[in-house]
């Protein structure tokens, strides 16, 4: 990318310089250039494209954001103590200690929120910092319920509406000693008080509730991969305790269950008075067979099954998908009669994250047996060198939009076309060292342009989408990546990447731009944060709406 120089120049010709159009032939052409990136005023894309109250947002969370671990009461969560444990599995040996001080800091993130012509902003609630110890019994902090409250009433007052995840994998500590979290059945009635209290202390305002975010990642990278906390894998993967063939699959059973529970408590006892609508947020690639053969047309969707299908056939009929049953046997836990009839259907809407596509190809035997073997699938971003899309900052994640659109298509057509808000959507920057590079954000404008034209068509196609929240609202801690890829559509000076000379300047937060902006405005952004800068209307992501 072209970066320009911070010193502005000029070319310089008098009027007397006899270097001039009839220096030229009569018909020469003399002209200047556009690129799909740049969108006119007269685009006919725009807010108008989508249904009068659509909800354009971004998003957040407790962990990667709010920092203040031990402040106000808080209690200890497992990634507080995973990244203190486990530093060499982070990048840089980062965490979330002081994150982006979004405990201190959250008015001012309001501020830029609104400049920038959100309307809607998802964020997730620390278990831990409002009940210290995980559960009711042993006392609730009232300080946390504050910064909560206190949080939701300055968004409503700035017209952004919230969208609440009770769980982003910040599970106490608390309760991970007492009997291994998720992997006991005794979590799903844990969760559903933790989540009533957030009900009772904060339902008269919010209107949308995601019960867990990702229960694929928390599953599959805490407890097949050993990546994520609580860092649980076979041996073979490196991993001092667990077992990928079968805790994966208890761990998603008691996500579901809990997330069952919750939903039929808010159904049966605050949705009538409150008037909200509760749902859960799954992630999923769009798959795509590596070739015409059969075996790797099927080997794409148990892709689809294995990662969405796991968890959006039981909220929605009841059970896992038959491939799932077929691969893992008496691995896969079974739903009794009364767990069936809870699970099924128990969503008002849904939450869907999508990052990346990828093709599938049929893997015919495997020697070893464990989550991530049993679907029998090699997945890869390339086919005959050449990628899926455009690569961005993460090797495994590229850039193609199509694959949101017919994933939104798929879902409606098997899943009884619910209603869909997409909560997570977003690319990473990667080796981005100066705000100047961080800033130049013109890839990431395009990403977001393309996403919303898929989301465009899939509308047209019948999908009942809602409203779209792309990832994430300021380059923040991002889990295993440390601070090194940055999905933020504002840029954040970390701490971890500067010297001691310059801390004074850590965590100030930039808006990222086209690089199409004049240069005394580029220089402008480079001397002075958010509370010194003019912000022009004409650069806002969503101006373009």
């Amino acid at each position: 990318m072209l970066l320009l120089p911070l010193k502005p120049w000029r070319i310089q010709i008098s009027a007397a310089d006899p270097f001039n159009r009839r220096s030229f032939p009569p018909h020469f052409i003399f002209g200047t250039g556009s690129s799909a990136y740049q969108i006119s005023a007269a685009d006919p894309f725009n807010r108008r494209s989508f249904p009068p109250h659509f909800i354009f947002g971004t998003g957040s969370s407790a962990y990667q954001f709010e920092g203040a671990p031990n402040e106000d009461g808080k209690g200890l969560n497992i990634w507080d103590t995973f990244t203190q444990k486990h530093p060499e599995k982070i990048f840089q040996g980062s965490n979330g200690n002081v994150a982006l001080d979004f405990y201190h800091r959250y008015k001012e993130d309001i501020r830029l929120m609104k400049l920038q012509g959100l309307n809607g902003f998802r964020f997730s609630i620390s278990w831990s910092r409002i009940l210290p110890y995980g559960k009711l019994s042993k006392g609730v902090n009232r300080k946390g319920i504050a910064f909560y409250n206190n949080l939701i009433n300055e968004l409503l007052a700035n017209g952004i509406q919230p969208l609440v995840s009770i769980f982003h994998w910040d599970l106490p500590q608390a309760l991970e000693d007492e009997y291994q979290g998720f992997l006991s059945p005794q979590i799903a009635d844990d969760f559903r008080d933790y989540a009533e209290l957030c009900f009772q202390e904060f339902g008269d305002r919010i209107k949308h509730w995601i019960t867990i975010n990702e229960p694929y990642t928390y599953a599959v990278f805490g407890y097949a991969l050993g990546f994520d906390a609580p860092g649980r894998c076979s041996y073979y993967n490196g991993c001092a305790a667990g077992d990928a063939a079968t805790e994966p699959y208890i761990v998603a059973h008691h996500l579901l269950l809990a997330h069952a529970k919750t939903v039929n408590l808010y159904r049966e006892q605050y949705k009538a008075k409150q008037k909200g609508k509760i749902g859960i947020s799954l992630i999923s690639n769009w798959f795509v067979p590596y070739s015409t053969k059969e075996e790797d047309i099927d080997a794409a969707q148990r892709g689809l099954d294995f990662m969405f299908g796991w968890f959006i056939d039981p909220v929605t009929y009841g059970d896992y998908p038959a491939s799932m049953h077929k691969a893992a046997k008496n691995r896969l836990p079974k739903f009794t009669i009364e767990e069936t009839e809870m699970v099924k259907n128990s969503y008002d809407f849904l939450g869907l994250n999508y990052y990346t596509s990828t093709y599938a190809a049929n893997i015919p035997y495997v020697d070893v047996v464990n989550y991530v073997t049993d679907a029998h699938v090699h997945q890869t971003g390339k086919k005959n060198e050449i990628p899926i899309g455009e690569p961005t900052g993460l090797e495994t994640n590229f850039v193609v939009p199509k694959g949101l659109q017919d994933l939104l298509v798929y879902t409606k057509k098997k899943y009884k076309n619910p209603i869909i808000y997409v909560t997570e959507n977003g690319m990473s920057d990667a080796n981005v060292t100066t705000v100047q590079q961080g800033v130049d954000d013109l890839e990431r404008a395009e990403y977001i342009r393309q996403h919303l034209l898929a989301i465009k068509d899939a509308l047209q196609d019948g999908v009942n989408v809602k409203g779209y929240f792309v990832w994430a609202l300021l380059d923040n801690f991002e889990w295993r990546w440390g601070y090194t890829q940055r999905y933020g559509i504002n840029y954040v000076k970390m701490r971890v990447m500067l010297v001691q000379m310059d801390l004074d300047d850590a965590l100030l937060r930039f808006e990222k731009m086209p690089s199409s902006w004049t240069e005394e405005d580029k220089r402008r952004k480079d001397r002075k944060a958010l509370s010194q800068i003019h912000l022009h209307l004409s650069i806002r992501f969503y101006r373009m709406f």
